[in-house]
């Protein structure tokens, strides 16, 4: 194993050390390590991308752990180049200000905040706002942009330092992070230390459910190092002196979790949500290995369907480009087998991402001008779940005779 990658030997939740490997994805490079002309003949590092079933919580893991300074330092992902993003951070604030009644005086710090986005509508409600993020640009631009950001990771040891200097949080969130990080049993301790006893924890992650009932296979990738369901994650809040409250689903990334905690003792009841969400894990059979390991047979189905359909219209003769370079691309396009031979270029919006090549297949990244300088017959969009408005954004482009193809959850020629 490298430098760069350690593998670890117990169940992140519960340190069981009593794992299954249930599925095995293609390896490939960090998913957003998207190269520069000048690096495209370095060798790039490919890390196992395999998944492990906790036999004694039930918890869904990857135990092959980049290190997170790869991963993190220089990400490229921001939030607020995504309309739908900003309109869901919106809701989420106005819902939480709602939900646990925070009023001006309201102290919210916000775990791997990115640009920002979401504490901008606390801020705007007139509330004290922190964001903590270890990417070091992304950190410094929010800060200038009027949301002071710590450009670090969130440790215990930070939480103390917080504390000291801007007292304790009422509400702590934190989005697409806590499926992110190898020591979850530090950042709840960091958690339970910043949060006043009224206060909330709010996350949103992945969840178990719809990646196996949609086949979202291509949301593992190595930044997500767990895959959660609410039985393990109850079980490890009640394990770690906090209590989870409440879940909820929401429609971001192709279905995601929204699972609320409280410190052990607080004054919020526990919500049926919870015990309901348990119910449909137990019914799909996500708490046995065997389940999961029947899930690689659906995602070979969509791979020999996807790679018929794209041999077949280049046998045609016909051109294809691809819509969207998000992390889950990398997982697809490797363990798909879609390269070069297959797609000639992709667009992304995010101008962090253009003139850059896509990571071990190096296919070129262009903005959607290109779409219809270069005018190709089919573009698949790999940012399924943007679909919709990339679709409707790009309505012209069918206009002019163009087709789109979605690979996931189904292959769709539209």
């Amino acid at each position: 194993m490298s430098q760069s990658c350690i593998h670890r030997t117990t169940c992140r939740l519960c340190r069981s050390r009593n794992l299954e490997l249930v599925l095995s994805l293609t390896p490939t490079p960090p998913a957003n390590a998207f190269i520069t002309a000048a690096d495209l003949n370095e060798n790039e590092e490919r890390f196992p991308l395999d998944v492990f079933f906790c036999r004694d919580c039930g918890h869904v893991q990857l135990l092959d752990v980049v290190d997170p300074s790869i991963l993190f330092k220089n990400y490229v992902y921001v939030s607020g180049t995504s309309p739908v993003f900003v309109n869901h951070f919106k809701n989420y604030a106005a819902e939480m200000i709602q939900k646990f009644k925070l009023g001006k005086e309201a102290f919210v710090v916000e775990i791997g905040s990115n640009d920002g986005t979401l504490l901008r509508f606390f801020k705007e409600a007139g509330m004290g706002v922190l964001g903590i993020d270890p990417a070091q640009a992304i950190a410094r631009s929010a800060t200038q942009n009027g949301i002071e950001t710590l450009a670090a990771f969130f440790t215990s040891k930070l939480a103390e330092t917080i504390k000291a200097q801007d007292g304790q949080a009422d509400l702590i969130v934190a989005n697409n992070v806590f499926a992110h990080a190898d020591d979850l049993h530090d950042i709840v301790k960091g958690i339970r230390t910043l949060l006043k006893l009224p206060g909330v924890f709010v996350f949103e992650v992945s969840y178990l459910v719809d990646v196996y009932e949609k086949t979202l296979f291509d949301t593992i990738y190595h930044e997500h190092v767990c895959y959660h369901s609410v039985k393990p994650l109850r079980d490890f809040f009640k394990a770690n002196g906090m209590e989870l409250i409440a879940t909820q689903s929401v429609d971001t990334h192709g279905g995601s979790l929204r699972a609320m905690a409280q410190l052990a003792g607080g004054p919020h009841r526990v919500e049926p949500s919870v015990a309901e969400f348990i119910k449909r894990e137990e019914a799909l059979g996500l708490d046995k290995a065997a389940t999961l390991k029947g899930f690689s047979a659906k995602i070979s189905k969509l791979r020999d369907e996807l790679h018929a359909l794209l041999k077949k219209l280049k046998g045609e003769g016909k051109r294809v480009a691809a819509f969207g370079a998000p992390a889950k691309a990398t997982t697809l396009m490797l363990h798909f087998g879609i390269g070069p031979e297959f797609v000639d270029f992709i667009v992304d919006d995010s101008p962090l991402k253009q003139g850059l090549y896509s990571p071990a297949f190096h296919i070129p990244v262009v903005p959607s001008a290109e779409i219809y300088n270069r005018k190709p017959d089919y573009l698949v969009i790999l940012a399924w779940n943007f679909a919709e408005p990339i679709m409707a954004k790009h309505a012209k482009f069918r206009q002019d005779g163009g087709h789109f193809i979605i690979p996931v959850p189904t292959v769709q020629v539209i």
